[in-house]
C-alpha cells in the first residue's frame, strides 16, 4: 500500500511536535499541506480516537482518509514509504541510540516545556495571550482574551498529566539546565546529535526547544544565557530543505563522541527513574507514584502512555541481534540508562 501525497496535518506552532514533524517532512522533501488546528481543517477529513497534535489525514491507494497520531511511529512510517533522506539512522545499534534520545525528548524534555509554561506567570500571560490568536487571528479581542483564561486555567489543572508540581519543579528545571550544557557540549563537536546528519533524536528535541528556547520567557532567558548556540540551532533545524546528507555522515557505533555519552548520563539520571517507578505503579495499581529522581521526591500521577514507552523500549532493545545488544549496552554502560534493560 502507498501513501498519497501531499500530506495533510493539522496542528498548531505552540505545539512541540506538530513542530517537529513539519520540519521532519521540510527536511525530507515529503509533500505536504498544512492546516491550523481549529481554523481552516475541512470539515470532511476524519477526527483521531485521541485528540493530539499534531493529526495526520493518510489516504492510502485512493482509500478513505484515516486519521494518525503519535510523532515517531509516522516518521518510522514514512520511512518505509519514501526512500531517501531518511531520519533513522542504518546502523542498528546508533539507530536505537536515536530511539532512546529521541523517547527522552518526547516524553521527558515535554515535562519541561509544559512545566515552565504554566508555571511561571510571565509565561502563562505570553501562551495565554498567543495561543487563541493561532488559532483565529481575526476573532473579537474580547472573545481572544475569554479563550486565553479558559485555556489557561484548563493546562495549569492538568500539569499533574507531565508531573509538574511544587515538589517536582527543582527536579524538571535542574534537569532542563544541565540538558542545555551537554546538548551545547555536543554541538561544539558536531552539528547533530547523530552526527554530520540529524536523526529522529535531533528532530524531538527541535520539537520541544521551539518552545523551551524560543517561545517560553522563562526558559527561553535561561538558553539565551546558558546556551545560545542552542538557541541558534532552533533555527537552523526548523528548515533543513537544502541539507544534503551522506551516508557515512551518521555517528559510528564504536567512536560515540564523550559529549554525547555525557547527554545519555543525563537522560540515565532522570529518564530511567520517571519510566520505572512509573511502571510499578501502574502494575500495582497505585494512584499516585512516589519515588527519588536526582535524589529529590517526585510524586506524580501515573501515566499510562509512558508506561508504553518502557515497553516499546525493551523490545526494541530485545529484538536486536546479540553483537548489537552487547554494543549497545557497552554505550550505556555508566550511564544509568542500562537500568532500563537489565
Amino acid at each position: 500500500m502507498a501513501l498519497e501525497t501531499p500530506l495533510l496535518l493539522s496542528g498548531a506552532p505552540g505545539s512541540p511536535y506538530t513542530r517537529k514533524m513539519l520540519a521532519v517532512l521540510r527536511y525530507r522533501h515529503l509533500p505536504y499541506r498544512f492546516f491550523l488546528t481549529g481554523h481552516g481543517v475541512p470539515k470532511d477529513l476524519p477526527k483521531p480516537k485521541v485528540q493530539l497534535l499534531p493529526t495526520f489525514y493518510l489516504k492510502e491507494n485512493g482509500g478513505e482518509y484515516q486519521a494518525a497520531v503519535d510523532s515517531s511511529p509516522l516518521i518510522r512510517r514514512f520511512e518505509k514509504e519514501f526512500p531517501g533522506r531518511n531520519v533513522i539512522p542504518s546502523d542498528p545499534v546508533v539507530e536505537f541510540i536515536d530511539y532512546l534520545l529521541e523517547d527522552y525528548a518526547d516524553e521527558w524534555l515535554t515535562k519541561a516545556m509544559f512545566h515552565y509554561r504554566w508555571y511561571y506567570k510571565p509565561d502563562i500571560e505570553r501562551a495565554s495571550a498567543i495561543l487563541p490568536r493561532w488559532r483565529d487571528i481575526t476573532a473579537r479581542e474580547a472573545d481572544l482574551q475569554a479563550a486565553g483564561k479558559m485555556f489557561a486555567e484548563r493546562q495549569i489543572s492538568r500539569l499533574y498529566v507531565v508531573g509538574s508540581n511544587d515538589t517536582t519543579a527543582p527536579v524538571i528545571e535542574a534537569s532542563y539546565t544541565r540538558f542545555l550544557d551537554a546538548m551545547n557540549a555536543v554541538l561544539e563537536e558536531q552539528p547533530f546529535l547523530m552526527g554530520k546528519r540529524p536523526g529522529g533524536s535531533d528532530f524531538g528535541v527541535y520539537g520541544q526547544l521551539t518552545q523551551l528556547a524560543h517561545f517560553d520567557p522563562t526558559p527561553m532567558a535561561e538558553t539565551l544565557r546558558r546556551a545560545p548556540r542552542i538557541f541558534a540551532w532552533v533555527d537552523i533545524v526548523d528548515d533543513l530543505s537544502g541539507h544534503t546528507p551522506g551516508d557515512d555522515d551518521w555517528i559510528k557505533r564504536d567512536a560515540i563522541p564523550q559529549s554525547l555519552r555525557n547527554l545519555l548520563t543525563e537522560v540515565g539520571r532522570v529518564y530511567p527513574p520517571a519510566l520505572l517507578a512509573n511502571a510499578a505503579a501502574l502494575a500495582s495499581g497505585a494512584e499516585m507514584v512516589e519515588t527519588e529522581i536526582d535524589g529529590k521526591p517526585w510524586v506524580q500521577q501515573p501515566f499510562p502512555y509512558q508506561g508504553k514507552c518502557l515497553t516499546w523500549l525493551r523490545e526494541k532493545y530485545q529484538a536486536l541481534a546479540p553483537d548489537d545488544r552487547r554494543a549497545v549496552d557497552a554505550i550505556l554502560a555508566g550511564t544509568g540508562c542500562e537500568v532500563l534493560f537489565g
